[in-house]
């Protein structure tokens, strides 16, 4: 019974958590900064930045010092000859440590260079982060009001089906009273079909809308769907009189001005480090060794030489005890030293490679002069831009006001008989073209007004 509750408890959490996700509406902010925080893409370039931190943590260890310590077992057969000189002609085998510590003291300040390149690797790799944010942002935006825009384009589809519903019930009517001939029956029931097609067209939009944007949060589509948000536009003006303070602050402020910049001191570094190699290195380097021996079928003994015979003249030799231990501390030795390199000739191979750091420099260089013609290009584009959409919205507005008005006094002169449905359904198509025009315009003006806020690092999501 214990178990059953359980399970009855477990399925009624899961059904109640699957509604509650389905039922969430996502925010615009809330699109934005989920993006940011679990994008792929983003995540890698984060993965990204973490390498350059340990590139930096690379570059810091050159100038410490290297200890590397080593053994060895060796097996020696036939004649050879032994750690303390003598030719031996017997089987043996052996070891051999060592202890070996060394430090870069100059080379060039390559070393210097490299930590600077290092940090820059992670200066970069944050621009390169916050580019990438932004663009996210902007699409995660467009794609936000597109549906918006989408649902909006469904109400006034549904509108007009309820006009040509009550149209057809209207002209239906007077058709069977004998009013109207049966040919505006036919027009009605075609404005109608029309309207039908047009709302299961701005339905599907809004369900590709949602799955685009479903997409771009890389989240499931199931039950996925927004906060509906009413844009106010009473008053539509742009805040800039012209592009120049826009263009001031971008080539200031934005990261791909930054990143190109950071591009230039890095091509100046690889520049410095290709130099070094006309430059000479100094190291220092310590180290300790130490051996054994065995000589196969023997003990490990070390003859002596205590005296001679007094009556033979023959040394008298003792068999001291030389064992594992004893060699290891007898034949102990330590070393120091100073190794000093200078580069003479090399087939000019560090010619070339400094010629081409100088060449690289010189391009991006060049690449930074394009980066800030492409990014005065995009913010004057997206200037005018912003400024022709006021206009067509403003335009549209005048115009949907005028077809409204247009229709109104077609729908007077069909009531009182002296115009045909043919002529109402005219005049009534130029008004959902007027509708049409103004929502694609009114949402057309919101986003380009966005896109001067991204150039003016603006939050976008308000």
């Amino acid at each position: 019974m214990k178990t059953k509750k359980i399970i009855q408890f477990t399925l009624v959490f899961l059904v109640g958590f699957t509604a509650f996700a389905q039922e969430k509406k996502w925010s615009l902010k809330e699109s934005v900064d989920y993006a940011l925080q679990n994008n792929i893409t983003v995540r890698q370039s984060q993965l990204d930045q973490q390498i350059a931190e340990q590139d930096l943590k690379s570059a810091k260890g050159n100038f410490l010092p290297t200890v590397n310590a080593s053994a060895s077992q060796n097996w020696n057969f036939g004649s050879f000859i032994d750690q303390n000189g003598s030719r031996i002609s017997r089987d043996s085998r052996g070891n051999g440590f060592g202890l070996n510590a060394g430090v870069t003291l100059f080379n060039g300040f390559r070393n210097t260079n490299l930590q600077k390149q290092a940090e820059l690797g992670i200066e970069s790799s944050k621009i390169q982060l916050d580019i990438l944010k932004n663009n996210i942002s902007l699409n995660v935006v467009n794609a936000y009001l597109n549906i918006l825009f989408n649902r909006e384009a469904v109400k006034q589809a549904e509108e007009q089906v309820v006009i040509s519903q009550k149209s057809l019930e209207q002209v239906q009517e007077l058709v069977d009273a004998g009013a109207r001939a049966s040919a505006d029956l036919l027009v009605s029931k075609s404005q109608l079909a029309s309207d039908n097609e047009r709302l299961v067209n701005a339905e599907n939009n809004v369900v590709l809308s949602l799955l685009n944007l479903s997409q771009l949060l890389q989240i499931p589509s199931q039950g996925f769907d927004i906060q509906n948000v009413d844009i106010d536009l009473t008053e539509a003006v742009l805040a800039y009189n012209n592009s120049n303070e826009i263009l001031s602050y971008a080539l200031d402020n934005r990261p791909e001005i930054k990143g190109a910049q950071l591009n230039i001191d890095n091509a100046e570094l690889n520049y410095q480090i290709a130099r070094s190699a006309y430059l000479p290195s100094l190291s220092f380097g310590v180290g300790a060794s130490t051996s054994y021996q065995h000589l196969q079928g023997q003990d490990d003994v070390l003859p002596i030489v205590t005296g001679f015979d007094a009556t033979s003249g023959e040394a008298i030799i003792e068999l001291q005890k030389n064992g594992f231990a004893e060699q290891i501390e007898n034949n102990l030795g330590y070393n120091v030293g100073f190794s000093l390199n200078v580069p003479i000739f090399n087939g000019l191979r560090t010619d070339a490679n400094v010629k081409r750091a100088e060449i690289s420099k010189e391009r991006i260089v060049l690449a930074l002069e394009q980066e800030k013609q492409t990014l005065t290009a995009n913010v004057e584009q997206a200037f005018a831009d912003a400024k022709a959409s006021l206009i067509q919205y403003e335009a549209s507005k005048i115009s949907l006001e005028s077809q409204e008005l247009a229709f109104k006094n077609e729908q007077d002169k069909y009531d009182l008989g002296v115009s045909t449905s043919f002529q109402l359904e005219q005049v009534r198509n130029r008004l959902i073209n007027a509708q049409s025009s103004f929502l694609n315009a009114k949402y057309n003006y919101v986003f380009k007004t966005k896109v001067l806020d991204f150039y003016l690092d603006k939050p976008i999501t308000e």
